[in-house]
């Protein structure tokens, strides 16, 4: 059986969820508590902080991307050993878009899905008894999701919070606090979203400074029974080829033993995807850390072996792997330190002689020939791929992302879809050469070449999920 959990939603983004979810996360791992993280929707950048305040590595769950049997799977498995799940919404608690594979994207689809209640932190900053409109439209909005309480935020004063609260409470809904307006309770910003855990100065500290705020301000108590309401799940068998995994043989060295051979590899799950070799040379670092953890797990229960090197400390792709993988991240910020790495630099030329090289995003900036900055300086990058990028000018590029493979591929033979999504501000100045892929998004039919391919060498903009 596994943990009780708790969704944090919101009516809107920017209304308090990732203040809350990491406060709550550290206050509770600070009780003694095994927290597991949880984020729905496609981000990279909130599961790190999630793993910096509970110690434990977290999951992403999306149902546009993953069908119904992975999101249980990947549930399943995160909380295991865990004594609570804490989930962080995205934006709205209903946006999403059509056409999913399990749902729109929604994080609603997630709490009703997996049973789990939702805790709404709704920002009252210009309201008062409105407040409770609102929070009543949410709570009626859809019948599968329950909401057990509600925390406010950015509370002006003790008549402000009287005035919203008494409000929602005369709804049948527990108000479980209010956090007052503080701006030193804030983490660093970049354009896409908050700067890295790891690059963020005295991250300990500042998520201690966010548990005292939750546990000052807040009935945490409340929550953890509010999180036992849920039902808990069983661990489904997780496929892993020809054999599975059950819930006496999770660790990573069981995996592999279970696994089967490459030759008899199997499907890595209902939804997952198939490791695309079987020796994987993975770039990992500030500059390409931008590679979901569920893709590693489900490489690694069908039987691949990952290798993780860094570029930035001038690390080439291990010579005895047979595909490297070049994540995304925040190339544009070390464009000067990759360009002058020639050990790695060199050294991904020499491998894509051989064996095959696919960049995601950041890792198809570096494949290219060149990558103009924020401030104008064009940097030498790998020159695999007729490519040039630039961020002098910036635009920005996101949603879901459905694309075909144009030509057979490790991922996949031609035609084989893939489900994902795209999120950059970077400016193609010269994209020459064959698709890598047909790509369309989620409000659109029509397709249009995604990315290139060339003697082994591809990559493209679409960040791979399901």
């Amino acid at each position: 059986m596994s943990a009780p959990g708790l969704l944090i939603g919101a009516a809107r983004s920017s209304s308090g969820k990732t203040t809350l979810t990491l406060g709550l996360m550290r206050a509770l791992t600070r009780r003694g508590l095994r927290v597991a993280p949880v984020k729905c929707g496609p981000d990279y950048i909130d599961p790190a902080f999630h793993a910096a305040a509970t110690g434990r590595d977290g999951v992403n769950l999306d149902s546009w991307a993953m069908d119904a049997e992975l999101i249980a799977n990947l549930a399943a498995r995160a909380s295991a050993g865990a004594d609570i799940v804490i989930a962080e919404g995205a934006m709205g608690l209903f946006d999403g878009a059509p056409g999913g594979a399990a749902g729109v994207g929604a994080s609603a689809d997630i709490a009703a899905m997996l049973g789990w209640p939702v805790i709404l932190v709704h920002d009252v900053s210009g309201q008062g008894q409105t407040a409770a409109a609102i929070v009543r439209g949410l709570a009626a909005h859809d019948a599968r999701v329950k909401v057990v309480g509600v925390v406010l935020n950015r509370v002006g004063s003790e008549r402000h919070r009287r005035l919203a609260g008494e409000a929602i409470e005369a709804l049948g809904i527990p108000v479980l606090g209010a956090l007052p307006r503080d701006g030193s309770i804030t983490l660093p910003e970049r354009h896409l979203g908050l700067v890295q855990a790891g690059e963020t100065e005295g991250l300990d500290a500042r998520l201690d400074a966010l548990a005292d705020f939750i546990d000052a301000h807040l009935d945490v108590d409340a929550m953890i029974e509010a999180a036992r309401s849920a039902p808990s799940l069983s661990l489904p068998r997780l496929t892993a080829g020809e054999g599975t995994l059950t819930p006496d043989s999770r660790d990573a060295d069981e995996a592999r033993r279970l696994a089967p051979s490459p030759a008899k590899r199997g499907r890595a799950g209902v939804g997952a995807i198939s490791p695309p070799t079987q020796r994987i040379a993975v770039a990992r670092d500030d500059a390409f850390s931008f590679f979901y953890p569920h893709l590693a797990q489900s490489w690694r229960d069908a039987g691949a072996e990952l290798f993780f090197f860094s570029p930035l400390a001038d690390e080439a792709p291990p010579d005895d792997c047979d595909l490297c993988w070049l994540p995304g991240g925040y190339p544009e910020l070390h464009a000067g330190r990759l360009s002058a790495a020639r050990g790695f630099m060199d050294g991904l030329r020499r491998f894509a002689k051989e064996r095959w090289v696919h960049g995601e995003c950041g890792g198809y900036m570096v494949l290219g020939r060149a990558l103009i900055d924020a401030a104008g300086d064009s940097h030498e990058m790998a020159g695999l791929l007729e490519l040039e990028t630039s961020f002098a000018k910036r635009k920005l590029h996101l949603g879901y992302r459905r694309v075909r493979l144009a030509a057979d591929h490790p991922l996949g033979a031609a035609g084989f879809s893939l489900r994902g999504h795209e999120f950059h501000y970077a400016t193609v100045l010269r994209e020459e050469g064959a698709a890598f892929a047909l790509a369309r998004d989620a409000y659109s039919e029509d397709e249009r070449p995604a990315g290139l391919t060339r003697n082994g060498v591809s990559g493209s903009f679409f960040h791979l999920m399901a």
